[in-house]
């Protein structure tokens, strides 16, 4: 019984991400990003992309939401990937509770069944002042 926790263990071991190959993606334009602020748009483990939040600043809120949907497929088109290989999303809030509602009415224009995984959290501020959302996926890489 323990050799066969201990090979369970052992396989477990071996497909977590941390002891995969890693690939850095720093999409065309994107350079500035990664030097000045030191964090990867996207790091790819196997077939996972990871990409960081994707935010924009326009200041309507209905265009705002269209144009970080369409920073994060861009972002995703770099790494081989697009918004429907899309498995889990994250979405962080400055006045949730105004905005929700249209927010949700741009996510169904991008996001198309079968849907990803959402959690939607509120927060006091962004890193970007003007941004009213930030968006961080998670997507499996189709074969």
């Amino acid at each position: 019984m323990k050799q066969f926790t201990l090979v369970l263990v052992g396989i477990a071991l071996t497909g977590t991400p941390a002891l995969q190959a890693q690939e850095r993606i720093v999409p065309e334009g994107m350079q500035r990003v990664y030097d000045n602020f030191h964090y990867a748009p996207i790091v790819k483990v196997g077939n996972t992309l990871y990409l960081s939040g994707v935010v924009a600043g326009d200041e309507d809120p209905e265009q705002q939401f269209e144009s970080v949907f369409r920073n994060l497929d861009r972002v995703l088109q770099a790494a081989g990937s697009s918004l429907a290989d899309v498995v889990d999303m994250t979405t962080f809030h400055v006045k949730m509770r105004e905005h929700v509602q249209t927010f949700m009415m741009v996510k169904d224009r991008f996001m198309k069944e079968p849907y990803p995984a959402w959690t939607a959290i509120g927060v006091e501020t962004l890193f970007s002042e003007r941004s009213l959302v930030e968006i961080r996926v998670v997507a499996i890489l189709s074969d």
